[in-house]
């Protein structure tokens, strides 16, 4: 059952709460090889019928999400402004109800589905590679601290049944010189996509579907990453 409260924040944030859409290009731009926004061709070509999911925020914000992604049901894209018609029920935004016209920006879009009985086909999505799979990294080189110094490949661990994403063999560590075996063995790391890495320092792409066994340390006056003589270690 909802309680008095429940009902009293909803009946607020309905009556006098406001919301607004995301531009989802600064996320795209900071984490492009996990946030894949639509082509511009594909933005160009949406109609009525097609389906355009956006980034709705709320003031106030909700208590348990910050902004909920939701569909939008195109009923006008005439004109440079597109409209639309809510097709999720919010969870928190209150402010907002399925059915509501929404007015928004082709660039607000961050995913898309196209109608199946529109008259003109879609234009085909560029192709582009995903980087889900997961590996080990030090969480210096997530935060940006330091970069990609050494990485080795090995044999994947076995995927657990409920994992969606399989182990690439990755381990990936930052520029650990200057540390003491102690401090070394404290650095602590994570087991989290390879894309996610990337965001933070794609200096090695180049080397991603080099097989298990390889091993890179990056050169100190090229910076480039050199081939290691001597086998992976298991320091991770």
């Amino acid at each position: 059952m909802t309680s008095l409260a429940d009902r009293w924040d909803r009946w607020k944030r309905r009556r006098f709460g406001r919301y607004h859409i995301d531009d989802p290009r600064p996320v795209a731009e900071n984490a492009p090889y996990t946030f894949q926004l639509p082509s511009e061709n594909e933005l160009l070509a949406l109609a009525p019928g097609d389906l355009a999911k956006l980034v709705f925020a709320g003031d106030p914000v909700g208590k348990t999400y910050g902004a909920e992604r939701m569909w939008v049901t195109i009923t006008d894209a005439a004109g440079p402004d597109l409209v639309g018609r809510l097709d999720n029920q919010p969870s928190e935004l209150h402010q907002l109800r399925m059915g509501d016209r929404i007015t928004f920006e082709r660039h607000h879009i961050i995913d898309l589905i196209w109608a199946e009985d529109r008259a003109v086909a879609p234009p085909p999505s560029p192709p582009a590679r995903q980087y889900w799979d997961r590996c080990f990294v030090d969480r210096g080189v997530l935060s940006g601290e330091v970069p990609v110094y050494y990485l080795y490949r090995e044999e994947p661990d076995p995927t657990d049944p409920d994992d969606q994403y399989p182990d690439s063999g990755w381990r990936i560590r930052g520029d650990y010189r200057g540390l003491s075996d102690e401090e070394f063995a404290a650095w602590e790391f994570d087991y989290i996509a390879i894309g996610k890495v990337l965001n933070a320092d794609d200096s090695w792409l180049h080397l991603i579907d080099a097989p298990v066994g390889s091993a890179f340390i990056r050169d100190d006056k090229s910076s480039a990453f050199v081939p290691c003589e001597d086998e992976a270690q298991d320091d991770v």
